[in-house]
């Protein structure tokens, strides 16, 4: 496994199991908690500039419909609170407000987007309600001091970009560098561990830096913009509708430059099928996750048994949509999390339990990636492989790159 240094991660070892929780001790339970449900809010784009995340969101809703027919935990039921943002950070905080002082959710689970986490940040922490698994990578979600109740859940956006710029350093030492990114946080920590990666000597090799908004209707310029700066290395990091916008414009340009896609804008369903899946091919991005659409998945355990319950539970839905495998596996997370919790069900036991994961695998990760976590350490994944764009699937190529243990 190769190692790259930049956080501090425990090592242990867990198995992953559902296995009935024998309770020795009084039940504890905070708001949003009884003996027969267990209440979990949420909030997505199911309409706006990123409605392609919806799907994440309605897959969420499925996973937990199954759990519950299977018994629920402990035998519990979830109830999942969802409700529509639009990635819009005002309607965040009166939706989030509402899950919490309305519907007195338990936690809140895999809210989505970056800043639409972040305006909720410190309200959730005073409140002292879980921030759990955000749908976002930036590195900010990991600072257990400071929020002690939010924790990341996917490779944090630093570590990734540092990732794309030590493959680039390796292999196209010489090239000239053009970034499109979202001007957000987001988009910052990428563009800053992907500097970070480079190193100050090699930052230089950045020719074209250009920022686009979640509402602009293309991002056509920006990408004429730094093809006319000379690069001959794309780095998109973006949402899904700009992601395949520019991957389509790169193409209509007739242009040839090496490109990195950020992961969060992998799917071939929602990304690479738009813009075209010849134009896609060679685009290399880094993946955690098993592709549905990769073909030598088929006969594992993990994948049957996701496919499954695709087939049941969302059966109109699009499995080469990498947002149904995310949602399942961070939903095998949390629900590790809430068993581990037994009858302790208060909001500070759920913490300890997501704060207390050693070597444990879920559903649908790639071989060699596990998670890990202590009260020092909320970066739950940061391991990846890097995947190469084939024309019909991503292939994996080379080694884990990883931090933990580093």
């Amino acid at each position: 496994m190769t190692k790259m240094r930049r956080r501090v991660f425990a090592a242990g070892s867990a198995a992953f199991a559902f296995s009935p929780y024998i309770a020795g001790a009084q039940k504890k339970y905070d708001p949003g908690v009884t003996d027969k449900e267990i209440k979990l809010g949420h909030t997505n784009p199911y309409s706006g500039p990123l409605s392609a995340y919806g799907t994440i969101g309605k897959a969420i809703a499925a996973y937990w419909t199954m759990v519950n027919d299977k018994g629920g935990i402990n035998g519990r039921k979830i109830n999942f609170i969802t409700y529509d943002d639009g990635f819009v950070p005002p309607k965040t905080v009166e939706m989030v407000r509402k899950l919490v002082e309305d519907d007195k959710v338990f936690a809140i689970f895999q809210l989505l987007g970056t800043p639409t986490n972040t305006v909720v940040h410190k309200y959730l922490n005073q409140k002292k309600v879980p921030q759990l698994f955000v749908a976002t990578g930036a590195s900010k979600w990991g600072d257990p001091k400071n929020f002690p109740w939010t924790m990341g859940w996917q490779p944090d956006y630093h570590t990734e970009g540092a990732i794309y710029a030590k493959h680039i350093l390796a292999n196209h030492k010489n090239g000239k560098i053009g970034i499109l990114w979202q001007n957000d946080d987001s988009g910052k920590d990428y563009v800053s561990g992907f500097l970070a990666g480079l190193g100050k000597e090699n930052q230089k090799m950045v020719v074209s830096s250009v920022s686009y908004e979640v509402t602009d209707p293309t991002v056509d310029s920006q990408i004429i913009q730094i093809k006319s700066s000379g690069a001959d290395i794309v780095f998109i990091e973006t949402a899904p509708k700009a992601a395949s916008q520019a991957i389509r414009k790169i193409g209509d340009l007739n242009w040839k430059p090496v490109r990195y896609l950020a992961n969060v804008s992998a799917s071939v369903a929602a990304v690479l099928k738009p813009a075209g899946f010849e134009t896609s091919k060679d685009i290399i991005t880094a993946a955690y996750l098993k592709d549905a659409t990769d073909k030598q998945w088929a006969n594992d355990a993990d994948y049957k048994e996701w496919d499954a319950w695709m087939k049941k539970y969302l059966p109109d839905a699009n499995p080469a949509d990498s947002g149904n495998v995310y949602a399942y596996a961070v939903s095998s997370t949390m629900r590790h999390c809430l068993t581990a919790c037994g009858d302790n069900l208060t909001r500070e036991n759920l913490m300890k339990q997501a704060a207390s994961m050693k070597n444990l695998e879920v559903p649908l990760l790639l071989p060699g990636i596990r998670i890990n976590t202590s009260p020092t350490d909320f970066y739950p994944i940061q391991s990846v492989r890097l995947s190469a764009f084939n024309g019909e699937t991503w292939e994996l190529f080379g080694d884990v790159l990883s931090n933990e243990g580093a």
